[in-house]
């Protein structure tokens, strides 16, 4: 199955973004009368017959269109990106396979990163998408500081910090075998130094209940995937 990503495909008059475009055209040499799938990343999947195709445009005609229903048990991953770009992008592209809903990076006073580029992350979740079929491509922010992102407004029912800190951690996995599934879930990952005291002592203050990714100690990307895991794994497709 082709699959191709336009977030503005139902409203653009039928044409492929460029880069898709190129793609569809040059590299795998579409001609008019093929068919292909367009993802929106908005929870639409269109049926599409090439109309007319240039060097670097590629005009579709619209023959049907699948619409999945809203997500409901988002899973919100905030995590300090990695020191290392091709870890990081691993942890986006594995977690967007498993069913990841929101990403934000964040910055920490441990972070070994301290700045990420988006445009390329974003690329990275929608070979992702693509690749394993999804109709909703995960949101990805820009990279924030911790002490912002703990003092900002969080709509998500269950929050949890995962840190390495203390034994009055519980299990992430046991935990989250409470929640119904159609409610939202936010999980604080931090960097390869872990979270400092004051930064823990503040998730706490704000509600998120101090848990334990198991017995072993993690890479951050490792975490980050277990979490996602855990998540799907105590929703109830899985049950």
């Amino acid at each position: 199955m082709q699959i191709f990503y336009d977030p503005d495909i139902s409203t653009n008059g039928g044409f492929l973004n460029e880069e898709e475009a190129k793609h569809c055209v040059k590299v795998l040499r579409h001609k008019p009368g093929d068919k292909i799938f367009v993802i929106d990343g908005k929870g639409s999947r269109f049926h599409c017959e090439i109309a007319e195709t240039s060097s670097k445009t590629c005009r579709l005609t619209i023959l049907d269109t699948e619409k999945a229903p809203a997500v409901e048990g988002k899973c919100h991953i905030a995590i300090a990106p990695t020191k290392s770009n091709d870890r990081f992008e691993w942890f986006l592209e594995k977690s967007t396979e498993i069913g990841i809903d929101k990403i934000t990076p964040l910055l920490c006073k441990q972070s070994e990163r301290k700045r990420i580029k988006i445009p390329r992350l974003e690329r990275v979740l929608t070979a992702a998408t693509k690749q394993s079929l999804r109709l909703w491509k995960p949101d990805i922010t820009e990279l924030t500081d911790i002490k912002d992102f703990l003092n900002s407004d969080h709509q998500e029912k269950y929050k949890f910090i995962a840190h390495c800190e203390g034994k009055d951690r519980k299990e992430l996995f046991n935990e989250l075998q409470k929640r119904d599934n159609h409610e939202d879930v936010l999980i604080l990952i931090g960097p390869e130094g872990d979270f400092t005291k004051e930064e823990i002592e503040t998730a706490l203050s704000k509600g998120f209940q101090p848990v334990s990714l198991g017995k072993n100690r993690l890479r951050t990307e490792t975490a980050g995937i277990a979490a996602c895991m855990a998540i799907q794994l105590t929703s109830s497709y899985y049950k």
